[in-house]
């Protein structure tokens, strides 16, 4: 059996006849984080993909290359994103969002602020599909990542959206753009969901947060471990990314409580 390589992965995505090889090639691409000039080329190529279309008009490959663009980083990618944002495809914009809070350049905070035009009222499901109006949770928080205050009155009323998820990523950005705690215990709250895929939501936006007061109910959450030390990392990590940070008493509790779910 033949190594798949990024030699090959990149040949792949550069062809036109297999559709499917073009799609698992931009996906392996981002996953194993291929740098290679060539495959930021090809993945910027697919990311204005016209041949690869799903049943209902979606463009799969556009997908996977946002994804992947988001993974590498690379500041290149910035413009066509912003450009899918407004792509008829909901998933291609909700992966633009997702890459553009990635890739972290703040060109990004007004065409993303574009989609929450209309607040709550607006931001409702589409008849016919499983989806809202727009990927608000991707969005906002992109837009807590990117530190975008001026949008905090924007974002704000989605504490109040119907979808608990939108709620938790409303909270996340407001903790992010604040550091009130009154949002990083209502992520908390989170944690006791009835639903499991709530509590994993609450779980990685406590995650994408510095607030070191959530470790323990982390560790005592009904969720999976491997989550769970995931959360952790992330909140030890962005407390660390603060100017001449140490590892402060809660910080040392934090690491004590990921040894004890290993």
């Amino acid at each position: 059996m033949t190594i798949y390589d990024a030699e090959r992965a990149i040949a792949h995505l550069n062809q036109t006849e297999d559709l499917s090889l073009r799609y698992y090639a931009a996906w392996w691409l981002g996953k194993f984080r291929v740098t290679d000039p060539k495959a930021i080329a090809a993945l910027l190529t697919a990311l204005e993909d016209e041949a690869d279309r799903s049943p209902d008009g979606g463009y799969p490959l556009r997908r996977n290359a946002a994804r992947a663009l988001g993974k590498l980083g690379d500041k290149q990618a910035v413009s066509l994103l912003i450009e899918n944002l407004n792509c008829s495809d909901y998933y291609v914009r909700e992966a633009s969002a997702q890459a553009l809070e990635e890739i972290g350049d703040p060109k990004a905070i007004p065409p993303l602020r574009e989609l929450l035009a209309g607040g709550v009222e607006a931001a409702q499901s589409v008849a016919g599909k499983p989806h809202l109006v727009q990927p608000y949770e991707a969005i906002i928080e992109a837009l807590g990542t990117l530190g975008a205050m001026e949008v905090k009155a924007e974002i704000e009323p989605f504490l109040d959206h119907p979808v608990a998820k939108v709620q938790f990523a409303t909270a996340r950005a407001l903790y992010q753009l604040t550091k009130d705690e009154k949002y990083g215990k209502q992520l908390i709250d989170g944690l006791r969901a009835e639903k499991l895929p709530l509590r994993r939501s609450a779980l990685m936006d406590l995650g994408a947060t510095d607030y070191l007061p959530a470790a323990s109910a982390i560790a005592q959450s009904p969720t999976e471990n491997s989550l769970k030390l995931i959360a952790l990392k992330g909140i030890l990590e962005n407390h660390l990314k603060h100017p001449d940070q140490e590892l402060s008493e809660d910080a040392v509790q934090l690491l004590t409580l990921m040894d004890s779910l290993l």
